[in-house]
């Protein structure tokens, strides 16, 4: 057995080995069995009961979407005044009772209130998510970071295929009674897995003494005095920028590009899932090996790469590659970026770190997102997908001194 075997085999074994990070896996499955069914069993409802009203459609979005950023920064803020251990388990509580009211409303017959569901376990995933960050942060060893980030992240991708067919299902083979019980109970074994991670930290003292006000002034100037946090930003807003360009475009890549009917697109959707799985089990292999800077490089040459076969191709097989290949270096875009803002951020400051940064993609995206039709109905989808190519190019660009100082640090730890 080679010596790199031998560390990669001691490395995954440490890793299933760290009670925190069995614990949020196992947290994070229920909670994307609950997730999944819930936003195509409320998807389905909302059609059927509306006749694909598309205004009530949207509004699924909407509650799903607006509370971030509306309530992460907020929510980073609390969570870092907050127990983490306890902050996960009473949003996973009181989003299974929100659930439970939804389901008496329902009994009652107010459809509406469906959105309910929707709005308030998002607006609680924007307290919870940070307090999963900070608990990696407190009792994940720093050599075991990155590789269990790209476990959480593999498992994310395994639901983007599974999770739409799992929500579809129970819909309609059980209804959205049964459906939205399912929710409520993946919520509370949510909750009851995460009973057993380790007792929270006493806060520290001083913490309690200033204003939440005081403590998000506190986050701002925190990312801004960083070099890597403020880069990293730039490259957030350049990522979402060239996201959001294409996301709502994929169907015409379809019908225009290819002349298939629109149909075809979940081809394009399953063969960027394939290529997530694979690409998180290939990041958690080579994660000790590889620095995250260079995780987020590779992953973004790789989506501008994937823009531009997408734009240019009139194969349905070269399509479908270029889908696959950018679904292929996804993960090493979200475990880079993970381990990055948990490497370079003081426990104190997770929440708020994770507050800023998130939005600042979001909202990138949600901008881009907004402007795409009337950039389609003014160019070519060709020069749109290079555009994105192009935005991904430049926020590598960005990276490029955080690049340079890990390769230095590299040297250094070596000649050390």
């Amino acid at each position: 057995m080679s010596e790199s075997t031998a560390n990669q085999k001691l490395g995954m074994g440490a890793l299933f080995q760290n009670r925190v990070i069995k614990v949020i896996l196992l947290s994070v499955l229920f909670l994307q069995v609950g997730i999944w069914v819930r936003n195509y069993s409320i998807l389905l409802y909302v059609i059927e009961k509306t006749n694909e009203n598309p205004v009530a459609i949207s509004l699924i979005s909407v509650a799903e979407f607006a509370p971030i950023f509306l309530f992460s920064f907020i929510g980073g803020a609390f969570a870092d005044r907050w127990r983490p251990k306890r902050t996960m388990i009473w949003c996973d509580v009181l989003s299974a009772v929100s659930i439970l009211l939804v389901l008496v409303t329902l009994l009652f017959g107010s459809w509406k209130a469906i959105f309910f569901a929707t709005l308030v376990s998002s607006i609680l995933s924007q307290f919870s998510q940070p307090a999963g960050m900070k608990l990696f942060k407190l009792h994940v060893p720093t050599e075991l970071v990155q590789m269990g980030m790209s476990m959480y992240q593999t498992l994310f991708a395994i639901f983007m295929i599974l999770g739409p067919i799992l929500g579809t299902f129970v819909y309609q083979h059980f209804g959205i009674m049964t459906a939205i019980g399912i929710m409520g109970v993946a919520f509370l074994c949510s909750a009851a897995v995460l009973l057993m991670l380790p007792t929270d930290p006493a806060p520290v003292k001083e913490q309690q003494e200033t204003t939440l006000i005081q403590e998000m002034k506190e986050g701002f100037r925190y990312v801004l005095n960083s070099q890597t946090l403020t880069l990293l930003g730039g490259c957030f807003a350049a990522a979402g920028l060239a996201i959001g360009l294409t996301q709502p475009l994929g169907v015409f890549l379809i019908t225009e590009r290819l002349g298939l009917p629109k149909e075809d697109l979940q081809w394009l959707m399953a063969a960027s899932g394939v290529g997530m799985i694979l690409g998180g089990g290939i990041t958690v292999a080579i994660a000790r090996k590889v620095v995250p800077q260079m995780l987020l490089i590779m992953g973004m040459t790789a989506s501008a790469i994937g823009f531009v076969a997408l734009g240019l191709s009139t194969a349905f097989w070269l399509t479908l590659a270029a889908q696959f290949f950018s679904g292929l270096f996804m993960p090493c875009i979200q475990i880079g970026i993970n381990t990055m803002i948990l490497q370079n951020t003081k426990e104190t400051f997770i929440g708020r770190v994770n507050g800023i940064l998130n939005p600042l993609f979001m909202g990138a995206m949600v901008i881009t997102m907004s402007l795409s039709g009337w950039v389609k109905s003014h160019f070519s989808i060709i020069y749109i997908y290079q555009a994105s190519a192009v935005l991904l190019v430049i926020g590598i660009i960005i990276l490029l001194p955080l690049m340079k100082k890990a390769v230095v640090n590299q040297v250094v730890k070596e000649e050390a």
